[in-house]
């Protein structure tokens, strides 16, 4: 597909509907990749557009301008572009993800821009949810300016999150890899989840719904410190979950989420065994590597890196569960589970709230063929697929 030139909300409300926030006094929820092609950012935009009062900021996790590392609480503060004070809605304690009342003080409406990835367990789209629902107790409209879902909007992978194993990284009931835009999400949240806040959405133009990132035209901007690439995006949704094992995802290195391994791995036997699978769109190779942060930092561990031959098939949920079941079974004795306290939960491991129940684990404990697995998938995101239907903007191209 050749490149277009997608105009995300954001250019479109900065040239075709600024009347929606001229004269209005502004709160800006904003990260590192909210720019224009140009890569002029958000809040440094809106400050400097006559009419338009900006008066507060936003950060999610990882802060406003992507500073922060992975479950690192991030202080407020004052902007050093714009001079505005930041409040944090990523602190020290799950209280501290959505906006206290008295930050909402003087406000009119709250603008959303808050790049993605299209998967749930991302945190940004959690927050958005957040935010709505504190905008809706204050009847304070929200705007969302959408932007492309990096993966495209046609492809739905893996499972939802059950009753009771609801957090940070998945709080409403859809898949892993859930095919929709932060503006459709937020119709989504309104609409099937009850959130009840006054949401407009501004569209982007250019997009169809088989895009995906490399087809928009648009810069990549790493969206928080550990998604360098579009290619990491790629992988992301079946990556984080070894975020759940005491394998390394890759964090620490140059390649997060595409480098996975430990020490105790056979990184020959991992490659070959993944790719006698054909996993679609994926070729493994043996690799080895010295993380400098994180899990076994400053170790070297074997493993694989995971190559992109073909983006629009890659089904990178079901591939890295293919990973997890055949590192679990080369070392049974060394593979474990994460058990600590993960996005400010600790009544359930972190896969079993990554994977939205204890299915996935027991599965992987039990062996289960993945096959069988990505039938039980497809049953649930056909269950999710009428609520999808009903809150999708955009066409896919002919």
């Amino acid at each position: 597909m050749a490149r277009s030139a997608v105009r995300p909300g954001l250019e479109v409300l900065l040239s075709d509907s600024l009347q929606l926030v001229q004269g209005r006094r502004v709160g800006l929820v904003a990260n590192p990749a909210s720019v224009t092609r140009d890569l002029a950012h958000a809040a440094d935009l809106l400050q400097a557009r006559p009419g338009v009062r900006l008066v507060t900021l936003f950060g999610p996790e990882h802060g406003l301008r992507g500073e922060a590392q992975d479950m690192e609480a991030v202080p407020g503060g004052t902007d050093p572009g714009t001079g505005l004070p930041i409040h944090s809605l990523y602190g020290s304690s799950a209280a501290t993800l959505a906006p206290e009342t008295e930050m909402l003080d003087g406000l009119d409406l709250l603008l959303v821009d808050l790049p993605d990835v299209g998967a749930r367990y991302y945190t940004f789209a959690a927050t958005l949810s957040y935010v709505m629902e504190r905008a809706a107790t204050r009847r304070l409209p929200v705007i969302v300016l959408d932007r492309p879902n990096p993966l495209g909007g046609t492809v739905v992978e893996g499972p939802l999150v059950e009753p009771g194993f609801e957090s940070f990284v998945g709080r409403f009931p859809i898949p892993v890899r859930h095919g929709l835009t932060m503006g459709e999400l937020a119709l989504l949240f309104n609409q099937e989840f009850g959130l009840g806040a006054d949401v407009q959405i501004v569209r982007m133009e250019g997009w169809t719904r088989n895009m995906t990132w490399e087809d928009s035209g648009l810069p990549w901007v790493p969206p928080s410190p550990n998604m360098p690439t579009p290619e990491t995006a790629h992988v992301y949704p079946g990556g984080c979950l070894v975020e759940g094992t005491n394998l390394s995802e890759g964090r620490g290195t140059t390649r997060p989420f595409e480098f996975i391994g430990a020490p105790w791995l056979d990184a020959p036997a991992l490659a070959a065994t993944l790719n006698e699978q054909h996993l679609p769109g994926l070729l493994f190779r043996p690799h080895w590597f010295r993380p400098v942060a994180q899990k076994w930092a400053g170790r070297n561990c074997a493993g694989v890196q995971a190559h992109i031959t073909d983006r629009r098939e890659v089904r990178s949920f079901a591939a890295y569960v293919a990973l997890l079941a055949a590192a679990r079974r080369q070392a049974p004795e060394a593979f474990a589970w994460r058990q600590d306290a993960y996005e400010f939960e600790s009544r359930h491991p972190a896969i079993d709230l990554l994977a939205g129940s204890s299915r996935l684990r027991h599965d992987l404990e039990s062996e289960r063929p993945v096959r069988d697995m990505e039938e039980e998938w497809r049953r649930a995101a056909e269950g999710f697929e009428p609520a999808r239907q009903h809150v999708l903007l955009y066409d896919t191209a002919r």
